[in-house]
């Protein structure tokens, strides 16, 4: 039963299309919803910014907390998970931008 399930995922007004494991399909919907409210949170607080900006803050903010936890616990298999979400995302990020090129 490795059947993946194929999602649609909302970040910042734009839909990214995902395979993922049906187990996480809460989180990831979870995590798309915390960065869409910070964003919305920063539109609402500068108005004459564009979305990029409003990711990049909103990335910020989050590995701001992702370093607090990090000097709280050992998050190494956390880490890891990131650094491997991370490949993942650039490759993902890769193909779209190859496929624009078409």
């Amino acid at each position: 039963m490795d059947e993946k399930l194929s999602i649609n995922v909302n970040v910042a007004e734009r839909l990214y299309p995902l395979k993922i494991d049906r187990d996480d399909e809460e989180k990831i919907r979870r995590a798309a919803k915390l960065i869409n409210d910070k964003v919305i949170l920063y539109k609402q607080r500068y108005s004459d910014k564009d979305v990029q900006d409003y990711l990049a803050m909103a990335a910020l903010q989050f590995v701001i907390k992702l370093i607090e936890c990090e000097d709280k616990t050992d998050t190494s298999e956390f880490i890891s998970e990131l650094n491997d979400m991370d490949e993942w995302l650039g490759s993902f990020i890769g193909k779209q931008n190859m496929s624009s090129f078409k």
